[in-house]
């Protein structure tokens, strides 16, 4: 599978996490406190947590933070960080439908479209089901992710742009009924070229509600961004935020 492949996501570090995106964390966290209120100390779960941008700055903020990646590459780099920040947290390199804990968090959170990587829609619920699980009544499963009406009013089958040593040209075919994304990504650096392809399963507002109730969840709310915007015509982001 391709995120599976640790030479995509060591290759597409330098365009997943530019200095802007660190930077972007730091507003992030702070508007997931203020929009769930959170109490001082409470239990997090940054589930697909990447290099650690969030997770690192919840902790600095006193969270007691866990952070989950089935990246090797992302998982060194984030414990790295946490060590020469003084931060103690949790990390575990493990796919996210492979991992279980039972009442154990406060809070989850999926950001960066990091869901809707599999095959199957299964697979997709397996996962918000083992985070219900996770969580502890009136827990907040926080996801963050491209809604199928922003990708449907902003698509653009192809471009490219420059970053700093290379060069991305992106390709992307929706399938016939809209529920997945065909992506293909070709990385120029100096005289090398690399070339991927994934595919990913995108939600509306509506489906994505659907399936965290039908993984158990009692209560859904849907914004167009982590400050709790509305889902308009203007939103960029599709933020649904489901409670125990």
């Amino acid at each position: 599978m391709w995120f599976q492949n640790e030479d995509f996501w060591r290759t597409v570090r330098p365009i997943l996490f530019r200095q802007r995106r660190w930077e972007m964390a730091t507003d992030d966290v702070s508007n997931i406190i203020s929009l769930l209120k959170l109490k001082p100390g409470s239990k997090i779960l940054d589930l697909c947590c990447g290099v650690g941008r969030h997770a690192l700055e919840f902790a600095r903020r006193g969270y007691v933070v866990t952070g989950v990646d089935a990246t090797a590459t992302y998982i060194r780099e984030a414990r790295r960080r946490a060590k020469r920040a003084g931060l103690e947290i949790s990390f575990f390199k493990q796919d996210m439908r492979r991992f279980r804990r039972t009442n154990m968090f406060d809070v989850v959170i999926n950001l960066f479209t990091s869901f809707g990587y599999f095959r199957t829609q299964r697979a997709d619920i397996q996962v918000a089901t083992h985070m219900f699980t996770a969580l502890r009544k009136g827990g907040f499963f926080v996801i963050e992710l491209m809604g199928k009406e922003v990708l449907a009013r902003i698509y653009r089958p192809r471009d490219w742009y420059e970053l700093p040593g290379m060069m991305i040209m992106e390709e992307r075919t929706p399938s016939k009924d809209w529920s997945t994304l065909e992506n293909r990504w070709i990385i120029v650096k100096g005289n090398k070229k690399k070339e991927f392809r994934f595919k990913l399963r995108f939600y509306s507002a509506v489906e994505l509600c659907t399936l965290l109730k039908q993984a158990g969840f009692r209560k859904t709310d849907v914004y167009g961004d982590l400050a709790g915007a509305q889902y308009d015509s203007k939103a960029m982001r599709l933020i649904v935020v489901a409670r125990t």
